[in-house]
This record gives structure tokens, sequence and C-alpha cells, in this order.
């Protein structure tokens, strides 16, 4: 971590701030409430914040996302192929249960074997834990593998003695939602409440809050309805129409902070036939553009991200240059934005052999992140206006990920792929490699770019246990990943937060909705 991350976070109080009691009980409105309370079914944000509550983690993220002891309270490396980690004694489960080192065994098995849509293999591939005693257990890899810290951080801990043989409706049922974490679960009633209560023998810092219900509420002015009345203390997703003018009520108070989840064009420069790119006439266009480097940069050019900042978002999005926000590791400063320049796209165009353009579909997710529709709209028509006839096909989210993009049924798409990991392995796997590499087959949608530089740049980063060498690594695969126009980078969403007066949200830059961000303002 560096110290540029404090730039990143900034709250702001709308009005005077009216003195409150320190209420007992939270009510906490949501715009995408969690697929399933059992941690290991989804890897998604909305299942992670959730699980969070309830459970621990062997190695947790501070709100900067810096790695801190969860439920180990120390890691080495005991030699290039073998991880320790000493476990917290004293823990218990929510039942009484002591927590061993047969709970996190279990835990890293359970998290591999389960069936889900969006699989934990990709953290625990050619990993073997073994117990050492009860509080010790040892990894151990085929190969060095330098980022065993990050990896294990993303694995949540369930009770064995709950957990074995459960299945997810059991979790979902509160049956075996059973963890170690600062509260425990009550209910779920999906598309109404998920309801907690404080755990008061919790490890940690005692939790706040005595109760907790969140409740999901999709559409956006209703959640600021419900909040400007009373019905809950804290909302998140502020839309940005909605931000200048809550700024100025006393009753409401913002906190907002720059946030790590890059979107970019995704663009399939990789197949030959791409199954939306046609000729003028109709016709499956032969050989597919966007493997024409000319063409990708003429697209790229085409897009006005600044104006798509200042206009779809209001000001509440940042530029992006790359995978990865400003001050994370990996972070390649030679990487500039952008210029909006649809005057040289054209040119590009007509050097590649497209002076009268082309027609394409751009897939895009409808309501699942801020104003993604709004953002799919605006570039098609910053598309169009370079001769590229573009039509946009928004689904929900599920959807999007799944059939639309996760089969690479399409060849433009807007996506994004949160920086969970505060460094941008997952993300060069995922987004930039040809892949799939080992251990992520079940993890990772496929990419439109193949780039054999990207590639071996990225395959030698993930074995390079020399620190500084392979951040030069991880630069340099950025670099030309994006210099290559395999990705288009376009921004990053700016979280906005907002409360009733007396209480304010701490924010993270990785936009999880924790309830102890929650604090007292002045």
């Amino acid at each position: 971590m560096t110290k540029s991350f404090g730039a990143l976070i900034g709250i702001t109080a709308a009005g005077v701030i009216a003195s409150s009691a320190w209420a007992a009980d939270l009510r906490y409105a949501i715009k995408t409430e969690p697929p399933s309370i059992d941690p290991h079914w989804s890897t998604n944000t909305s299942a992670k914040e959730t699980a969070l509550h309830t459970f621990d983690l062997l190695i947790s993220k501070d709100d900067l996302m810096g790695l801190q002891p969860g439920l180990a309270e120390s890691w080495k490396p005991i030699d290039d192929l073998t991880w320790e980690f000493k476990l917290r004694k004293g823990v218990k489960f929510h039942d009484g249960t002591p927590f061993t080192a047969d709970d996190v065994v279990f835990s890293f098995e359970r998290a591999v074997a389960l069936p889900s849509p969006t699989s934990f293999k990709q953290y625990l591939a050619a990993k073997k834990t073994i117990k050492i005693d009860d509080h010790t257990v040892q990894v151990k890899t085929a190969k060095p593998n330098p980022l065993m810290e990050t990896d294990l951080a993303a694995i949540i801990i369930v009770s064995k003695k709950n957990a074995e043989g459960a299945t997810t409706a059991d979790f979902n049922s509160g049956k075996a939602a059973i963890g170690t974490g600062p509260y425990k679960f009550v209910e779920w009633k999906p598309e109404d409440r998920l309801v907690f209560k404080a755990n008061p023998d919790y490890w940690g810092s005692k939790p706040k809050w005595d109760n907790v219900t969140f409740k999901p509420i999709k559409s956006d002015p209703t959640r600021v309805a419900a909040l400007k009345s009373g019905d809950v203390d804290v909302m998140d997703r502020v839309p940005t129409t909605d931000i200048k003018g809550l700024n100025k009520d006393p009753k409401v108070v913002i906190s907002s902070g720059t946030g790590n989840r890059p979107f970019y064009l995704w663009l399939d420069s990789r197949r030959d036939l791409s199954p939306f790119v046609w000729n003028n006439d109709g016709s499956p266009a032969w050989p597919n553009p966007l493997r024409d480097w000319r063409v990708r940069k003429a697209l790229s050019l085409a897009i006005n991200r600044q104006g798509i900042v200042d206009r779809v978002f209001e000001g509440s999005a940042r530029v992006g240059t790359q995978l990865l926000p400003e001050g994370f590791y990996g972070y390649n400063t030679d990487l500039k934005p952008e210029p909006y320049d649809p005057g040289r796209a054209k040119k590009l165009l007509a050097e590649a052999g497209y002076p009268d353009g082309f027609k394409v579909t751009l897939h895009s997710s409808s309501g699942g992140y801020l104003n993604d529709v709004g953002v799919a709209e605006a570039v098609a028509q910053m598309f169009v206006q370079i001769g590229v006839k573009t039509k946009v096909v928004l689904n929900p989210k599920q959807v999007f990920f799944s059939k639309i993009t996760g089969k690479m049924n399409n060849s433009l798409a807007i996506r994004t792929y949160s920086v969970a990991s505060g460094e941008p392995s997952i993300q060069l796997k995922a987004v930039v490699h040809t892949g799939p590499l080992k251990g992520t087959e079940f993890c990772c949608q496929p990419t439109g770019m193949s780039n054999p530089r990207t590639d071996a740049l990225i395959e030698k980063a993930l074995t390079t246990i020399d620190k500084n060498k392979r951040e030069q690594l991880f630069k340099d695969a950025i670099g030309v990943a994006v210099n290559d126009v395999g990705i288009a980078p376009l921004y990053f969403e700016v979280y906005t937060w907002a409360s009733r007066p007396g209480l304010k949200y701490t924010t993270r830059l990785d936009g999880l909705n924790l309830v102890d961000n929650v604090v007292k303002s002045k």
C-alpha cells in the first residue's frame, strides 16, 4: 500500500449535522441484494459484503485494501513452496464451537468443490492445505506462489461442524449460516429484508449495532425517498443525478470515495469472424475488423471519456487509463488518458479499409452498475459519429456476465472486473491473458484479446518472488495490453453513500457495504 491511497477517499457532509442519539438498530438500503447467504456460492460483491458480517477471513483487508490479520494472526513462507499460517486462539463460532485448523482445511476444500456460477478455484488452484496442529496450517504449492496472501484473503472460513454436508439452501435458511463474524444471521427474505444481530462474543472489535436490517431497493428514486422519509438510516449507490441536491439537504450526509472497479471496452480482436460485426450491407464482416489495431485504436479515440464523466456521471466518476486505480501496486504511470480525437479515428478507419465504417452491436449490463445504460448509449453514439453503426443490446447483470460475455456471445462490450485483491494478477489472468491459465478455467470469463507478449509477461510475473521485479512485469503487461487496445479503459466509479444526520459512511476502495463502517458524524 502507498500513501497515495489516502487521496482516493474523501468524505463530504451536507449542511449542518444535527445531534442525535446513537441508535442501537440500523436500517440499510441497498440496490443489490446477495444471490445467496452461502459464502462459497459466489465471488460477486454483494455476496462478499453479506458474508463478511457473519463470517471471517484468514487474512482481512482494511478500507484501503491493505492486508490485515484475521483468523490468522500471522503467516510466513517456510520455503519456496510452503506457507505457514498461525491461527487465532480462543475464537468461537456463533454456536460456541471452537475455531480450529479443521475448519480452515474444510473451508478450502468446500470452496473448490462447491458447484457455483463464480468459482473460488482461481484462488485455491494447485494448493494443498495441511493441518499441523489445531492452530497451525500449511499451504503447499507445486511451484512458487508469491501471491499466496492475496489468494487466501478471498476465502471465507465456515464451520466444519455446521457446513459439512450442508447445501446452499441450508445457508440461505440460516441453518448452516453460523460463522465467527461480528454479526449473527437472523433471516433472509429475498427482495424484502436481510437481518443480522450483534455477536456479543466476537473476538475482534465490538459490533457497533445491536440489530441490522438490509432492505433491498432496486429503484434509485425509491431508495432516495426511503432515506429522506426516515424509513432507512443509510443507503448505497446514490444516483449521480441526486448528489448535488442531496448535498444541499441539511437532513442528509453524503460520503464518497473513488472506487477500485475499472470499466473498460472489451473488444474481440481474437476471432477472424466475430458474431456481432457486419459489413454495411449486413453480411458478416470477414475478416473481423477488430483484429486490426487501427480499427481498435479508432474506436478508443472516438470515446470522449471526460465527457462521459462530466455528463453521464455529473462528475462522480474518474477517467480510467488502465485496469488499476492510481496508487495500486502494479499501476503503470506511463499510461495517460486516451485523447478524444474523432478526426484521427476516421482517418485510421479509412487506412484500415473502412472509410464508410461497418456495423456492430455493443453489449452492456442493464442496471447492474451505476449509469451503465447511459454509458453504453453514449459510447454507441460516439461510434456512430465516426461512421461505425452501433446498436446497443442490454441484459440484466447475471445474464450479461454468464450468457453474453461469459460465453463470448459478443464482439464489443462494456465490462468490469473489480481489483478485489489490491493488485492486478486476477485482472490480468481474467481480462488480458489468452488463457485460461491452469486453475482459472472455472472462474474467468473468456478474453477477447490474445497477445504472446502479455501472456509471457503475466506468466513470468505469477512466479516471480521479488516484489519489485514482479510489479514491473505487471506494469509492462498492462502497458502492452492498453497500447495494443486489447482493452480500452473507460472510467472508475466514485462510490457514494447517503445517511441521516448524525451518521456517515467511512468509504472503502472496494465499495463494500459494511455496517461497522457506518460511524457517528460530528
